[in-house]
């Protein structure tokens, strides 16, 4: 009787600790996603330089969003991964000429508001919108902070000369609509061939 009933315990307990296992979360990135974040903010610098010697208006496009947010849609992170991510990109962006350190602000809230977007439903029957929307608004979001946090600087007595509103806004809304095909072009061949 005992023995029975030891049997049925034991029984139990390996069945919560398959159901457990079953059920744990992913922590942490591996290494595969290490190695994109690193690749994909490598290559967003290569154009934010190659393509900003050609188009510059005071301001240069800054591709390494794109990069961010294509990111953030292959891997699916965690909203304090992400946040992480956007600081790797402020840091990436500090190896250009421009104003010193406004990017850690502006890109972490840039990809923080794109792994938020993808919460949000965005689909036509079976296509999905999502890389379009949200790298579009994930890039206006950084643009505007962007904006904010230099002006902020500027009325506090910083040593910043800020651009005309104006450059920025083209520069800005261009920006977002570029990086918006971007995401969308490599998207698809990149999930393929990472098989997510």
């Amino acid at each position: 009787m005992l023995k029975e009933r030891m049997e049925i315990i034991m029984e139990n307990v390996t069945a919560m600790n398959k159901r457990e296992v079953a059920t744990e979360e992913k922590k942490g990135l591996g290494v595969q996603e290490i190695l994109l974040i690193g690749i994909l903010l490598a290559a967003g610098a290569v154009l934010k330089f190659f393509v900003g010697s050609v188009i510059n208006f005071g301001m240069k496009p800054n591709f390494i969003i794109a990069m961010y947010c294509l990111i953030v849609l292959l891997i699916r992170p965690r909203v304090k991964e992400a946040a992480i991510i956007g600081i790797l990109a402020g840091a990436v962006c500090q190896f250009f000429p421009g104003q010193p350190y406004i990017n850690f602000g502006s890109e972490l809230l840039g990809a923080v508001a794109m792994v938020l977007l993808l919460k949000i439903p965005m689909n036509i029957g079976k296509l999905s919108l999502s890389p379009v929307v949200c790298t579009f608004i994930s890039t206006l979001i950084s643009g505007f902070a962007f904006i904010g946090i230099m002006y902020v600087m500027y009325y506090t007595g910083a040593e910043i000369t800020p651009t005309p509103l104006a450059a920025f806004m083209a520069i800005i809304f261009g920006t977002a609509f570029i990086n918006a095909i971007i995401v969308q072009v490599l998207y698809i061949p990149l999930k393929l061939a990472l098989k997510k």
